[in-house]
């Protein structure tokens, strides 16, 4: 039987690094499943480096930020940051980021609402 793999944007994706700045040997080739959990569970120094210092993918970038994908674009955010780049963002955010992070704020909290009024109408109905 032959081993599962996938293409190295996946496997990247799935370790949460950006694909351009993993070494050569890993972007050039399929990865197993097998060699996916290993990286997970043994990472590589470039793999702690890389998850550690960046440059990061958007959607990493969002998190750190505290944004969404979409409030990065509005941001005019359209290349990987590196871990220094983020935080000096967060030490002194311009105004979009203050605004995107109050956006994001106000949609966590009415997600949050929505689940509680639906939890209440369940157990209403029980």
């Amino acid at each position: 039987m032959k081993a599962q793999t996938m293409k190295a944007a996946t496997a990247a994706k799935k370790l949460g690094i950006l694909l351009s700045a993993a070494p050569e040997d890993f972007r050039d080739r399929e990865i197993s499943r097998t060699e996916l959990d290993e990286l997970n569970a043994n990472p590589p120094a470039w793999l702690v480096d890389l998850r550690a210092d960046g440059p990061h993918p958007r959607d990493i970038v969002a998190r750190k930020l505290g944004v969404s994908n979409s409030g990065l674009a509005r941001g005019g955010v359209t290349e990987p940051l590196t871990t220094a780049e983020i935080k000096a963002l967060l030490a002194e955010p311009p105004a979009w980021l203050v605004a995107e992070r109050a956006t994001q704020a106000q949609v966590r909290a009415e997600n949050a609402r929505v689940k509680q009024r639906n939890a209440e109408r369940a157990a209403a109905r029980d």
